[in-house]
């Protein structure tokens, strides 16, 4: 990503007389005043830049004040010879940008401050014009804007090169590391294989992602915007911890461990993934648990049976715990008493809209208007097929011990139909 100036010819185009302003060499007047504008521009970055008042004071009075100097000097040449700038003059910005990338310096800081200089030396230059000096004012305008779009250029191509490479190196180290924790490895041998330390512990998230709109249009749109959904997802989760999440997520879903020192409170959890699936535009379905990095595969195995328990109950997106679905739980383990709950609705099997009203009922919260609105059906055609339900079953919802068998009777046919969920 660096930029070649190597070709460029640096042969001086000579001027006839130096460049005058106020009467004095604007050249000789740079060098002058160099280490004193060098110090009224440190002690501006960290006043307009917070990110620069962070930096040790030794970086700012050294690191960062020769490269003030020789970026003042490198002016006064360019003003002095209209020597047109190479890469090696610029080496030093660019191994500064490097070094302030590795620091975790913003791009818009560095740009800015170098921004602070360029003003800076532009009044130190043309604070005493006068106005029949305005030709050589206007060419030491262009000068400097030749200069600033050669700083910009170079600065940014090796900020970004060198933030490339970081990110890479980081973002193998914690594929590294989430392969790990979900292959159940020990701490110690995680921080010695991958050289990361896990957290203490992790918001485990299972999550099932239901596809944007734009997912379905054709040709590469619908690539374009299943990665920008995961991407707005990912933002999400990096700004809950203020670190990159762990991740294996494609359009459909998959896990995510966010490292806490603490436990989260759940409503603030819930409320994360509600904030993602706004930002991406889509429903999210998912399952969360908080475990030790030993026990996260287990936390993932748990909750992707969790979000299969509510996909398969007709529950709406949202992010559940095991205590949502307790029931639902413990009746998809293997048991001799599932077969025998799920027969108490075998009277139904031949009515399926008789079976579809029950489940839509109960799943509603025994509310006839939602249950015959989600069916398009008359608010009295629910009562009488609930009532229905009763003479063929003997069971009916109005009874509180009724109402418990009949749900535990959906979760076992939901459970024999899907296979169970194993041991």
């Amino acid at each position: 990503m660096t930029r070649d100036n190597s070709t460029r010819a640096r042969v001086p185009t000579a001027r006839a007389d130096p460049l005058r302003i106020g009467g004095r060499s604007v050249a000789a007047q740079l060098r002058a005043g160099a280490p004193g504008l060098t110090r009224r521009v440190l002690s501006r970055l960290p006043t307009e830049l917070p990110v620069y008042a962070e930096l040790p004071d030794e970086e700012l009075a050294g690191d960062i004040a020769e490269i003030v100097q020789h970026t003042l000097r490198l002016f006064a040449d360019v003003v002095e010879r209209r020597l047109a700038v190479g890469d090696a003059d610029l080496a030093p910005q660019r191994a500064s940008a490097a070094q302030r990338a590795e620091e975790g310096v913003p791009l818009d800081a560095i740009l800015t401050a170098y921004q602070i200089g360029v003003e800076m030396c532009w009044s130190e230059s043309t604070e005493q014009a006068r106005p029949e000096e305005l030709p050589a004012v206007l060419e030491l305008f262009a000068d400097l804007l030749r200069l600033q779009r050669e700083l910009i250029a170079a600065v940014s191509a090796a900020y970004l090169e060198a933030r490339q490479l970081l990110d890479g190196q980081e973002q193998t180290g914690r594929h590294a590391l989430l392969a790990a924790l979900l292959a159940g490895e020990s701490p110690e041998a995680v921080a010695g294989r991958t050289g990361v330390r896990p957290a203490a512990r992790y918001v485990v998230l299972t999550l099932a992602l239901a596809a944007h709109p734009d997912e379905a249009r054709p040709g590469s749109r619908a690539g374009i915007a299943a990665r920008r959904k995961l991407r707005r997802i990912r933002q999400a989760l990096d700004r809950f911890t203020g670190e990159p999440a762990l991740t294996a997520l494609d359009a459909a879903g998959g896990t995510a461990l966010l490292p806490v020192d603490v436990a989260p409170p759940w409503p603030e959890v819930r409320a994360l993934i509600d904030r993602a699936a706004c930002s991406a535009g889509t429903a999210i379905t998912g399952a969360a648990a908080i475990a030790e990095p030993a026990g996260i595969p287990e936390a993932v195995t748990r909750n992707a049976e969790v979000v299969r328990l509510v996909r398969s109950s007709g529950r709406g997106p949202g992010l559940y715990l095991l205590a949502d679905v307790l029931l639902d739980y413990q009746l998809s383990r293997p048991s001799a008493a599932l077969a025998g709950l799920a027969d108490l609705l075998a009277p139904l099997d031949r009515r399926p809209e008789l079976l579809l009203t029950l489940e839509t009922y109960l799943t509603h919260g025994l509310n006839r208007r939602a249950t015959a609105a989600l069916l398009h059906l008359h608010p009295n055609t629910v009562d009488y097929r609930i009532r229905r339900v009763a003479g063929l079953t003997g069971l009916s919802p109005s009874h509180t011990g009724d109402l418990h068998r009949l749900n535990a009777a959906l979760v076992a046919r939901r459970s024999l139909a899907g296979g169970g969920a194993g041991g």
